[in-house]
């Protein structure tokens, strides 16, 4: 058995490690873990810790995929929900939809049982207002939110450089590869945009005969590449799992206009091997590890590019 995930994952990834240890469902193993993601605050690209949009609004995106069947549940721009990768296993073990977004994907929370939450942090509220003044004239300040966003939105930058994601892949023979994602999305985001995280094939996506792969970072770039099913596609071509990624490091920077940065691959192959590489992004990057041959999971470093 074999667990990756980004280095976000830690307040939950020991606890879907004691699961996958009891033999509980991999891909419900790693939700409660992504649960737990998602409620902690000092994770800042994820659930109750994000940052809002330009309206001051969470909007939330999470996707899960079973790589036995290859059936994906998925929800973006979800507001007042915070355990979004639960709510996206419940389209996927429950209607005939791959993805719900906005309201109706709230509407669906509430059918299902999912309590109405405050997800916005008072601290997040106040940079975010902070910030934003910043950039306003005092005719837009006084006007908003009636007031054009797509200027602002050129200008404004997330306070912590934060575009990130938690993704998770779990592995094993007998059970399957899968992938689970969640994130806040990028702070200061156009009201309603979507990432790579809820999208399968460009944030994640998962083959069991294969392996699976899952992004961070710039959704933006992965979306236009199909990053996640690229590396896939490739290893049922016949590629290593080191020739796949690089082949879809090599379509990231062959992207030209647009919004460019950078991107973490996490991905997995069928024979055991994993591997994390960064590509352009700056800073440390780090992951989560764990085999079923080691005592503890390990946060590991990422290979560049």
């Amino acid at each position: 058995m074999l667990l990756v995930a980004n280095a976000e994952a830690w307040p939950g990834f020991k606890t879907t490690v004691e699961q996958l240890k009891a033999g509980a469902d991999p891909l419900t193993a790693m939700v409660e873990g992504i649960s737990l993601v998602e409620r902690e605050p000092k994770v800042r690209s994820v659930g109750f810790g994000g940052w809002p949009n330009m309206l001051g609004v969470m909007e939330c995106d999470a996707a899960v995929m079973d790589g036995n069947t290859r059936e994906v549940g998925a929800v973006g721009a979800v507001p007042n929900t915070i355990p979004v990768a639960k709510l996206a296993h419940e389209v996927m073990k429950k209607l005939p939809h791959v993805m719900l977004t906005g309201e109706g994907a709230r509407r669906f929370a509430t059918e299902t049982g999912f309590s109405v939450d405050d997800v916005l942090l008072e601290d997040s509220k106040r940079v975010w207002w902070e910030r934003l003044e910043k950039e306003m004239t005092p005719e837009q300040k006084a006007a908003f939110p009636n007031t054009p966003l797509a200027p602002l939105l050129k200008t404004i930058t997330d306070p912590e450089r934060v575009r990130d994601t938690t993704v998770w892949l779990a592995a094993d023979r007998e059970r399957g590869i899968h992938a689970a994602t969640s994130t806040s999305g990028w702070a200061w985001k156009y009201p309603g945009r979507l990432g790579d995280s809820p999208i399968p094939g460009a944030g994640y996506y998962a083959d069991s005969r294969y392996g699976a792969a899952a992004c961070t970072h710039t959704g933006e770039m992965t979306m236009r590449s199909a990053t996640a099913r690229t590396i896939v596609l490739a290893m049922k071509l016949g590629y290593s799992l080191t020739d796949a990624v690089k082949l879809a490091v090599d379509e990231l920077d062959e992207l030209a206009g647009g919004f460019l940065g950078g991107v973490v691959i996490h991905a997995v192959d069928a024979h055991g091997n994993h591997q994390v590489t960064n590509f352009r992004c700056q800073g440390e990057i780090r992951y989560w590890l764990w085999e079923d041959s080691m005592p503890e999971p390990e946060l590991r470093d990422a290979t560049n590019a």
